[in-house]
């Protein structure tokens, strides 16, 4: 699964060819959520609160960029790095 972004022990990676809904998934330490990029909600499994107020910091500002990489994701493209939070 390709990595996009990697900040403060989280790294996020999307998949090839997933299925719907468009999102992402979020792992930190042991835990593991996939995330809709539309609403920022949890799909499945879950995440230390403080590390899921950082990734939905992170998506907030790149949510924009997370929709066109899962275009690419779908269409079996390479997908391209995201800035991660300062």
């Amino acid at each position: 699964m390709p990595e996009l972004s990697r900040f403060y022990g989280i790294v996020i990676k999307m998949y090839f060819g997933d299925h719907g809904p468009p999102h992402f998934h979020a792992e930190y330490a042991e835990f593991e959520a996939r995330v809709a990029i539309d609403s920022l909600a949890v799909l499945s499994g879950d995440l230390p609160a403080r590390a899921m107020g950082l990734v939905v910091e992170w998506a907030t500002l790149h949510r924009r960029e997370l929709q066109v990489q899962w275009d690419r994701a779908s269409a079996l493209q390479p997908l391209e790095q995201i800035e991660p939070l300062p």
